[in-house]
């Protein structure tokens, strides 16, 4: 099976964290007629293979269990391929597995992810690292101050 691979966006804003030093935060998600794949739904995937209850996975992430099958369905439309087989209860209960598929754009998915933040870093130290902490002027005046040289 081959997966076709979305649009991926990225937002990255800056933060300043309590002690004057900047750091990078950002949001990755892939792209198909709208969001389909992301942080949340990639830490869902995960907790269903390792609990094997989609019940159970959206529970320990706070959501609904209606909330969580919607995520899976409108991702499974909008990817073209299921994430989950399930199973329905009786004496040995019900349950969730992910798909081949689901475990295949997981496991690309981390990886992306990986290499995303590592260039991310890499571009924020090229672009910030001489910038020993926040408030940096960049050559423009901040009320109140003068230029050396200035006079008054």
């Amino acid at each position: 099976m081959t997966l076709t691979v979305p649009d991926a966006y990225i937002i990255v804003p800056l933060y300043l964290v309590e002690d004057n030093e900047l750091r990078i935060a950002y949001k990755v998600w892939l792209d198909h007629d709208g969001k389909v794949f992301g942080d949340g739904p990639y830490e869902l995937l995960k907790r269903v293979e390792h609990s094997h209850s989609l019940h159970q996975a959206s529970l320990q992430m706070g959501m609904s269990y209606s909330k969580a099958w919607r995520l899976i369905r409108m991702m499974e439309k909008r990817l073209g391929f299921a994430l989950l087989q399930t199973k329905v209860g009786g004496e040995s209960g019900g349950g969730s597995m992910i798909t081949s598929s689901a475990r295949q754009l997981m496991q690309h998915y981390g990886l992306f992810q990986k290499d995303v933040t590592k260039a991310l870093e890499k571009i924020y130290q090229k672009h910030f690292e001489s910038l020993s902490s926040f408030p940096f002027t960049l050559g423009v005046e901040r009320e109140g101050e003068e230029k050396k040289g200035r006079q008054k």
